[in-house]
Parts: structure tokens; C-alpha cells; sequence
């Protein structure tokens, strides 16, 4: 109720003939309480006598039927009061019934709850969506996750199992509103609409624990997504993992190339945090920085939040000397050569950068070591700490990094991105790149996320010389297969059903299913370890196609991490063999 408007109505109404100056110096304490109580009538006029001591309040009960024929309301002007107590008396007990009324709620389940919480109880035809859970803002990995699956080696290669996985996600503000049905054609096109509803049938996917019968279903706020997959992962290289250091501060390795440092697109047990916690029993590491992919050499992790915090702070001053070693094409100019060129990312969806004004200052150092005639080896100081700041300098002063599958690749044009000249647009620029490297194998070399590649994955599938197997016997080019004895149960139409469901996030994480976890038991380092028979999941596209083995020019990229060195310690590797001065490239 406004009481101040209704006040001046009845002014206006001459029930009160106060003067607009006399309104004026009435105290907010008085109005206020007016406001509070609600006072009738007769409140108002004892009030205001009471500060004003004039006749001009009184009131009857004749204008008061006028009022009410004039269309004011009781509930407006006269709502019944209790007896009167002091404003202190009455504050008190409203705030002891609100405190009461807090806690009846409360015990009630009734209590209020934040704006878009989730777990309301849903009117009559609506599904229940249970409120989002808490996530855990670090990445911490467990024996749990590490007994998801094993590895095998073969052809100097590491190969990984393939595992039954829940892929989870939360619905996405853009997906509210659309079907499972729409989300699936327009963000999930590597497999076909047939695919996920053959994967409903089985009770592959999963809405708030509960199997999806229909994929017309609408997605709401919070609604929580499972789809189990069948994982299959890209092999790298079989190199062990060195441990250069780890005194309980720090651990430091030299990362082979071709190895993710974590989890990423493709790439779960295939990654530098995986191996070391399957094979060296070592979690919950803290990233200092990260390698690129492709790159290879010193990479340091904190074990504890401590040093962790205390690497982090030597980064942000620039405190952290690195050193780098690459080999390029042509004869590099001698003496010292500092680019001070800005590099803008083009592209954050594929981390694809290039040299224009727009960018962020950035500073790198070369030095020339040795040339074989055809390739030169350079030493990299890189003052600042661009994405893909090395390659792209190299790139802009015209030696690309031997095998860098992005800044030497023919797609810019005939110069390569030489001098900066755009000879392409970026969207131009991007579908060259893919259509290089076609399959959906070869598109992963690039360091390109999932989500960056889904559609070029979509579109290329068709069209890619694949050998599709005809009978779950069948084996690959190398005569070995792919799956541990383990999993030949896990692949059953039962275990299947039974394996945790989901919707797939590119972005998002995931747990294999329980009931399809390999045996890890066995020596994972065995170089010597064979695959076993090959059990084929009848929905998983990935088991009917053969590809070849990647080439090791395919896994390296001639960049390598030689040298970190802070105030208090300095952690080196010895040149990779490709840098030496007499090296030839081969095949």
C-alpha cells in the first residue's frame, strides 16, 4: 500500500486540508511509520494531530463513504490495526516471526532457491531436472581413472586399448529450448542421426541418470548429459617418459613429441599426465606451463600448491629463462637476429595465430648453431610467452620449423605466410589447412580441438580412402589387433547397456564405465607386449575402419624445450639427435 498517495488523495479529496508546505515538514518518521503499521484513518488523524495540533484533521464517517464511492479502497485506507505497541516492540516480533517463518520453511523444504538452481519440484507433466552439482575446480586424476584401460606397444608405437567412456555435460545456454534430436545434427556431426538413435536404443545416452527414449526430447536449464562411447585413441610415440628430476618440489621429464602434456580433443591415457600416473604411480601434479603436442623437451610440474604458486609467479615476472632448439628449412642468416613482430590469434577455436599489428607484443631471439646444407639448426629465446610464438616468427621470417604441420604447411600460399602478406582470408586460410590433412587422423597432428574439427571431420569422412572390415576377425595392416581380452565382455549388447550413458562434450569430462575397465596389471612398458584379439563394438564407427600407422615425420616436429632456468635451479636435457650438426633427414 502507498500510504504517502493516499494520503494526498484524501487531501485532495478535502478530507485533509493541509497545506502542501505543512505535507512538506512532516517528519519521514512519521510517514514511515504510517507505512509500516498500515494505520487507519483514525491513526492518521491522531498522528498528525499529535505534530500539528490542528482541528483541520478531524475526520467523519460521511467522507469516508465518499472515499469509497470515489473508488479508494478499504484495503487502502483502512486496514485494521492491533493494539498499539512501540515501533522497538513491534520491530522485534517481526523480525522473530520472519526468523520463525525462515526456519519453518526450511524445515518444510520449501525454502527459496537461487534463480535457476534446478531441483524445483515440477508441475504436473514436467520432467524433474535435480539441481547441478558442485564441480571441483582443479583436474585431479586417480588410480580410478588410470585402470580405464592399458597400453600395448607396437611398431614403436604407443598404442592404448579402446574403453567404453562417459562423455558428461551439462545442457548449454544455446541448446535450451532444442531437442536432443537438433543438437545432435547441428553440434555432433561426426556421427549420423541413425547412430544416436541405434545408441538411444541401447541406452547409451543419458538424461539426469535416466535412459533417453526419444531423442524429440526438449532440453531444459541443468539438465545433466551422459553418452558412452566406444574411445578409441591416437597412438604416439613409444619412447618411455624420462624423469629428469622429481625431489619432491618438482618433477621435471623430457616429453617426447607427438605426446599431449593432458587430456585433450582425442587424447586421455595417450597424455604426459596419464602415463605417469598408469606406469609411475604420480597425481594430483600442478602444470607449471605446457608443450605443444608435437613439441618435445624439459617440461616441469609443481608437487605441491606452494611451489606451485611460487613457478607461477617466476612465469608472470618473466623470471623463468627458456631456451629452445629447433631445426629449419634453409640456410638461417648468422649472428644474432631478435623479431619483435606482434602475433594475433586468428582463430581461438584451432589456436591458429599470425603476425599483424593488432597483436601482442612479442619478443624472440635466434641464433644460428649449424647448417647441413639443406636445414638449419637455431637456437630460440623467447622472451615473452605467445601462443605458437616461435613457429610463427620463424614462419614471418621466412624458415618455417622442419615438419610444422601448420606454419610450414603450402596452405598460406606460395610464400608460406613469408613477410606476414595475407595471400588467404582466415576462413580461407582454415579450410586449406583441412583439406590437407583430410582424414580425421591426420587433422589431429595440427593440435586442432575436437570442436574446431567436428564438421571438417563430418565432411571428410565420406570422402576418405578407408577399408571398412567385414567380420569382427578381421585384422589391421599389422597383423595385430586392438582390444585386451578384458573388454571382449565389455563389448556384449548386455555390458554395453549396462556401462554408463551420456551426451557428448567435446570440451567436457568423462569417467570410463566401471563395468568395462581393463585389467592394467600387466607390464605396460613391454616394448614387447602384442596386442590381443580384436573385439569390435558393433556401434563404433572407429572399429570398422583400418587406418595406417603414423610416420614418425608425421609425430615430430623438430622443436625441442632445451633449457629452464630460474634464480635458484636450471633443468636441461641433452640436444635431441636430429639437432646434431651432420643430421640428414630420412624417408
Amino acid at each position: 500500500m502507498h500510504v504517502r498517495a493516499s494520503v494526498e488523495g484524501l487531501r485532495q479529496r478535502n478530507l485533509l486540508s493541509v497545506s502542501s508546505s505543512a505535507l512538506m515538514v512532516v517528519s519521514r518518521q512519521v510517514l514511515h511509520q504510517i507505512e509500516r503499521h498500515f494505520i487507519s484513518f483514525h491513526k492518521i488523524d491522531s498522528l498528525l494531530n499529535h505534530h500539528f495540533h490542528s482541528p483541520q484533521f478531524q475526520t467523519s464517517s460521511s467522507t469516508m463513504a465518499q472515499a469509497e464511492c470515489d473508488g479508494t479502497t478499504t484495503a487502502e485506507v483502512n486496514i485494521p490495526v492491533p493494539d498499539e505497541k512501540t515501533a522497538s516492540q513491534e520491530a522485534a516480533e517481526s523480525g522473530k516471526r520472519k526468523s520463525d517463518e525462515a526456519a519453518e520453511e526450511e524445515t518444510s523444504g520449501h525454502s527459496k532457491r537461487r534463480r535457476g538452481a534446478g531441483g524445483k519440484k515440477p508441475r504436473p507433466g514436467e520432467r524433474y531436472i535435480p539441481p547441478p552439482q558442485k564441480r571441483n575446480p582443479g583436474v585431479s586424476f586417480s588410480q580410478e581413472h588410470f585402470d580405464e584401460t592399458s597400453y600395448y606397444f607396437e611398431g614403436g608405437l604407443r598404442k592404448v586399448h579402446p574403453y567404453y567412456f562417459d562423455f558428461k555435460t551439462y545442457c548449454k545456454g544455446r541448446w535450451i529450448g532444442k531437442s536432443l534430436m537438433e543438437v545432435f545434427k547441428s553440434e555432433f556431426r561426426t556421427e549420423s542421426i541413425e547412430y544416436y538413435q541405434m545408441a538411444v536404443k541401447e541406452g547409451r545416452i543419458r538424461l539426469n541418470e535416466k535412459p533417453v527414449e526419444d531423442l524429440s526430447l526438449v532440453l531444459r536449464n541443468n539438465d545433466h548429459m551422459k553418452n558412452t562411447v566406444h574411445r578409441h585413441e591416437p597412438p604416439v610415440v613409444g619412447r618411455p617418459l624420462e624423469v629428469l628430476v622429481d625431489d619432491g618440489e618438482v618433477l621435471v621429464v623430457n616429453k617426447p613429441a607427438s605426446i599431449p602434456v593432458h587430456p585433450c580433443g582425442r587424447f586421455r591415457h595417450n597424455t604426459v599426465i596419464f602415463i605417469l600416473g598408469k606406469e609411475r604411480g604420480v597425481s594430483e601434479l600442478h602444470t607449471v606451463h605446457r608443450l605443444d603436442r608435437l613439441t618435445s623437451g624439459v617440461l616441469l610440474f609443481a608437487r605441491t600448491l606452494e611451489t606451485s604458486q611460487k613457478l607461477d609467479k617466476l612465469v608472470r615476472d618473466r623470471q623463468l629463462e627458456k631456451e629452445y632448439v629447433c631445426r629449419v628449412e634453409g640456410d638461417f642468416p648468422e649472428g644474432e637476429m631478435t623479431c619483435e613482430l606482434p602475433i594475433l590469434v586468428v582463430s581461438f577455436k584451432i589456436g591458429l595465430c599470425r603476425v599483424d599489428p593488432k597483436g601482442k607484443e612479442s619478443r624472440t631471439v635466434f641464433q644460428k648453431i649449424s647448417f647441413n646444407g639443406k636445414t638449419s639448426v637455431v637456437r630460440c629465446l623467447p622472451l615473452t610467452g605467445r601462443t605458437h610464438q616461435i613457429r610463427v616468427h620463424l614462419q614471418y621470417l621466412g624458415f618455417p620449423i622442419l615438419n610444422d604441420p601448420i606454419y610450414g604447411s603450402s596452405a598460406w600460399g606460395p610464400n608460406r605466410g613469408k613477410g606476414g602478406v595475407p595471400e588467404k582470408s582466415t576462413k580461407e586460410l582454415l579450410q586449406a589447412l583441412v583439406e590437407e590433412h583430410r582424414s580425421p587422423e591426420s587433422l589431429h597432428l595440427l593440435d586442432i580441438l575436437d570442436d574446431g574439427i567436428e564438421r571438417a571431420v563430418a565432411k571428410n569422412k565420406q570422402s576418405e580412402k578407408m577399408h571398412l572390415l567385414d567380420s569382427p576377425s578381421e585384422l589391421n595392416r599389422s597383423g595385430e589387433s586392438h582390444l585386451s581380452d578384458t573388454q571382449v565382455q565389455a563389448c556384449s549388447g548386455e555390458t554395453v547397456e549396462e556401462a554408463g550413458q551420456g551426451c557428448m562434450d567435446p570440451n567436457g569430462n568423462g569417467t570410463s564405465s566401471p563395468k568395462t575397465q581393463a585389467n592394467t596389471n600387466a607390464n605396460q612398458t613391454e616394448p614387447n607386449q602384442k596386442s590381443p584379439p580384436e573385439v569390435r563394438d558393433h556401434l563404433c564407427s572407429e572399429c570398422k575402419l583400418v587406418r595406417p600407422d603414423p610416420t614418425e615425420k608425421e609425430l615430430i616436429m623438430y622443436l625441442h624445450a632445451l633449457r629452464y632456468k630460474g634464480p635458484d635451479f636450471e633443468y636441461s636435457t641433452p640436444l635431441p639427435e636430429w639437432a646434431e650438426e651432420d643430421w640428414v633427414e630420412t624417408g
